[in-house]
């Protein structure tokens, strides 16, 4: 099972080369509502028109992947460990991930660095 990063989403969603690995994996996918709420602040902002406005709806019931909604309290206590990143995204991600033992799918290279390669699926 493999939770995915935000960028993951993205690229799936744009058919970008990069998530070629996740589309070849098998594997069973899963979004976070963090990577939602941080969708919704990239949309917000405009770095992220490509995937238009009211996306989220369709993102959140993308039959490519399942959403999973852990216990807050798990997620942010797993998340208070992670004093490694100050985005609050990526720590909440990998808290995410950690909590479930799930493969995280990232193409952010400073969050690979710091995350052992059996977690993590490189894209």
């Amino acid at each position: 099972m493999i939770l995915l990063d935000t960028n993951a989403v993205i690229w799936l969603l744009t058919g970008h080369r990069r998530a070629k690995p996740l589309m070849e994996s098998g594997a069973r996918l899963y979004l976070s509502p963090v990577s939602l709420l941080e969708l919704k602040f990239l949309i917000e902002c405009g770095r992220l028109e490509e995937v238009g406005e009211n996306a989220l709806d369709a993102v959140s019931s993308d039959p490519r992947w399942h959403l999973d909604d852990p216990s807050s309290e798990r997620l942010f206590n797993a998340a208070l460990a992670l004093d490694w990143t100050r985005d609050p995204f990526d720590r909440l991600l990998v808290a995410h991930a950690r909590c479930r033992r799930w493969k995280f799918a990232t193409g952010d290279r400073r969050l690979r660095e710091r995350l052992p390669p059996s977690t993590v699926l490189a894209m």
